[in-house]
């Protein structure tokens, strides 16, 4: 069982794909984008995630990717500040952590550089599975030991052997796009949110204040194309016609942004993660919506485990991938429901959750 493919190059897939190497598996990974996704929210790398990291490597080189926020405040319609603090912020939480908030496109390229030997196949994606037989778009029909589903909340690959997304998602009520612009507020390594009754969101300064990220949202539940962004932007503008604030000149910068993402917040909640010779990773398996602010770091730990046990014994191999996260992660869903119904910021058992797993050594 040394043959795998994986599904997805943002953040699980090429974490995944480093782990399989160092221990010695041939690896392929598919994506349907033709490179790298640019763009995405700010995420943060936290507890055991943080050690994975260091596993790899990889430490200062995350470290040096941080966004390095001062702090944050709130604003009203018109501007006029109704909180402000230098202890906290809402994207990343507490300062004085060792947690490292950083932009998602370079954590991607960082683990996308991290592991040598992968085979990438872009521009592509699995049209069937039928056991070790994969079937894709482009490429020639290969076979297999195992395929990772690492292809997020709207998964392919769980779709394709596991059933229809409506049998797994959960809508949490919430929508939210994220793009990049300039940084036309001047913000210096800061970051300024205003929320409405029904839209609402935040723009924080990214890059050494060179630009900044955009994160415009609202409340309730949107029958939308995820694959149709002209729609996704046109929702946005609707939504936010009659916004205050700066959300007007935010609007004129989302129709340029070249890297305009949107989506609902949701959950996958799943009985099983694998099924026969396929296995998923990740959002594809256990979103916990960004609420949970431990998506990337499940994914990472996921990556690690996954891989050290494939290495361990193939034949439990999936059986102790769930075994040894499944109680993390239900913890941690969980907890995105406990943060939404504070307003969306973490409550005090946040950091105890995070921190609630002891990482395996392989």
């Amino acid at each position: 069982m040394k043959n795998v493919l994986i599904s997805g190059a943002s953040i699980g897939g090429p974490a995944l794909a480093h782990w399989l190497r160092h221990h010695g598996f041939s690896v392929t990974v598919v994506e349907r984008a033709r490179g790298m996704r640019p763009g995405g929210q700010a995420i943060d790398v936290r507890g055991p995630a943080l050690e994975v990291i260091e596993r790899m490597g990889l430490g200062d080189q995350l470290r040096s990717f941080s966004t390095n926020m001062r702090g944050m405040n709130v604003v009203d319609a018109d501007g006029n500040e109704l909180y402000r603090s230098t202890t906290h912020t809402l994207s990343g939480g507490d300062l004085s952590s060792p947690d490292v908030e950083l932009l998602r496109d370079d954590l991607a390229r960082m683990l996308f550089d991290a592991a040598d030997g992968v085979e990438y196949l872009f521009d592509d994606t699995i049209t069937s599975i039928d056991g070790t037989r994969v079937t894709f778009e482009k490429a020639a029909p290969r076979d297999f030991d195992v395929i990772v589903g690492a292809d997020g909340l709207h998964s392919n690959v769980r779709k394709l052997a596991f059933g229809p997304e409506s049998e797994f998602i959960t809508h949490l009520g919430m929508n939210l796009a994220v793009f990049t612009a300039p940084n036309f507020l001047g913000l210096d390594h800061w970051q300024t949110f205003q929320q409405g009754e029904v839209v609402g969101g935040g723009i924080m300064s990214a890059r050494s204040n060179a630009e900044c990220r955009v994160y415009m949202g609202f409340n309730g539940v949107a029958d939308f194309d995820h694959r149709d962004v002209g729609a996704q932007r046109a929702l946005i503008a609707e939504k936010f016609a009659d916004a205050g604030w700066a959300w007007q000149t935010a609007l004129k910068h989302m129709w340029e942004a070249p890297d305009f993402h949107f989506d609902s917040m949701s959950q996958i909640r799943m009985d099983s993660w694998s099924r026969g010779n396929v296995v998923l990773l990740g959002d594809a398996g256990y979103c916990g919506s960004p609420l949970s602010g431990q998506g990337t770091s499940m994914a990472l730990i996921g990556a690690y485990v996954l891989a050290g046990e494939l290495a361990k014994d193939p034949s439990t191999a999936f059986e102790r991938y769930e075994e040894i996260l499944r109680p993390y992660v239900v913890a941690n869903q969980d907890m995105a429901l406990k943060n939404q119904a504070n307003g969306g910021a973490p409550t005090e058992e946040f950091a105890d959750v995070v921190n609630s797993l002891s990482l395996p050594s392989y």
